[in-house]
């Protein structure tokens, strides 16, 4: 800042520094009105929802999770059944828990193996032309 030396310069260097006060008061109000607006319950739901939604990988994890889950239920259904043995229940919840978060931290590899399970039943085989014999 340079130094003042009249009166003058001390009114317009005075004036300049109300108008930028005026200015920044300005910019500080809209600031705390958005900020205000925001913080609505509505508005942060509504923003937590657009960014779930537009989260990538969202529909993958949930599911991931949802088919862990029920394969783990499966399974333990499967081991446990209608006993009512105590061991064969706490060995039924063991393998659901297992199962449950193989699936889910492997999602990639299950689908892989789903679809090789898949063309393998329901594809024909194809067979190598048989080969003449020659004479």
């Amino acid at each position: 800042m340079q130094n003042i030396t009249t009166s003058t310069e001390l009114k317009n260097a005075i004036q300049l520094l109300e108008a930028e006060q005026v200015f920044n008061g300005q910019l500080l109000k809209e600031q705390f009105y958005l900020t205000y607006e925001s913080f609505k319950p509505v508005n942060l739901l509504k923003n937590t929802l657009k960014d779930m939604a537009s989260s990538p990988n969202l529909i993958n994890n949930i599911l991931g999770a949802a088919i862990g889950l029920g394969t783990g239920f499966l399974s333990k259904k499967i081991v446990v059944g209608g006993s009512g043995n105590i061991f064969r229940k706490l060995l039924g919840s063991i393998i659901q828990l297992g199962v449950t978060n193989a699936v889910t931290q492997h999602p990639d590899a299950i689908i892989s193996l789903g679809q090789f399970i898949f063309q393998q039943i329901f594809h024909k085989k194809e067979h190598a032309p048989s080969q003449e014999r020659s004479e």
